[in-house]
């Protein structure tokens, strides 16, 4: 990672990625010598089949497993309570009518959608669009926050609407590349606010909406949420 006036961040970033890589490959022996009832070791251990994976393979997938199973899903949470709490009265609903979570949880993965872009693509042919052209071979990066918040796929979109019937959000991506962890998330989503909104009903923002900081990266993420309860 090259460390510039631009990256100050960035020998922190690649020495954490180091550590990270180092971390996954001592737990990766240490299951295989001492394979548990885990993930890790399920992953490590063949389980009677021809192929296992490699231990480059086993540690990008940790790092699947860590950045889309846990990052994403604590995003959700801290950026649904955020949209809520900016929303009282779609708060004051769902508490009064617990079987809006369902429908909720979908609003909140459309209006502040977890990743702001989804993994990189390239262009297999020349797209015109908007008056230009994107070449084929460009590099194109997706915005999913645009396209949840498109006027032409969703009535008022710039406004949280707990209640929406018709919510065909790309939070989780589409088509082959659908997130895999798209059910679990929505069952912790659903659990975690049913859970916060159950035992926390005057939870409230310890600062103005202004003062929070977000990280910058392809997540959607705050740095902190305070809030008083």
């Amino acid at each position: 990672m090259t460390v510039s006036a631009d990256n100050p961040k960035g020998e922190t970033s690649s020495s954490a990625m180091e550590a990270f890589i180092n971390y996954n490959k001592t737990l990766i022996e240490k299951k295989r010598a001492h394979p548990g009832d885990d993930l890790v070791s399920g992953l490590v251990q063949n389980n009677g089949q021809e192929e296992t994976l490699s231990d480059k393979e086993l540690i990008s997938t940790i790092f699947l497993l860590i950045i889309a199973g846990h990052e994403t899903t604590l995003n959700l949470i801290s950026n649904g309570t955020l949209a809520l709490l900016e929303h009282p009265e779609q708060m004051h609903m769902l508490q009064q009518d617990p079987s809006l979570i369902p429908a909720a949880l979908e609003e909140l993965l459309r209006y502040t959608s977890p990743v702001s872009l989804c993994s990189i693509r390239w262009a297999k042919e020349d797209i015109p669009m908007h008056g230009e052209v994107i070449r084929k071979g460009d590099m194109v990066l997706v915005s999913l926050i645009a396209a949840n918040s498109d006027p032409a796929k969703f009535t008022n979109s710039a406004e949280l609407d707990i209640t929406r019937q018709i919510n065909r959000h790309v939070a989780f991506g589409k088509g082959i590349h659908i997130c895999i962890g798209a059910p679990l998330a929505r069952m912790e989503g659903q659990i975690a606010f049913t859970t916060l909104l159950q035992r926390m009903p005057h939870l409230r923002l310890a600062v103005k909406p202004e003062q929070l900081t977000w990280n910058h990266t392809p997540m959607r993420s705050l740095t902190r949420l305070p809030v008083t309860f």
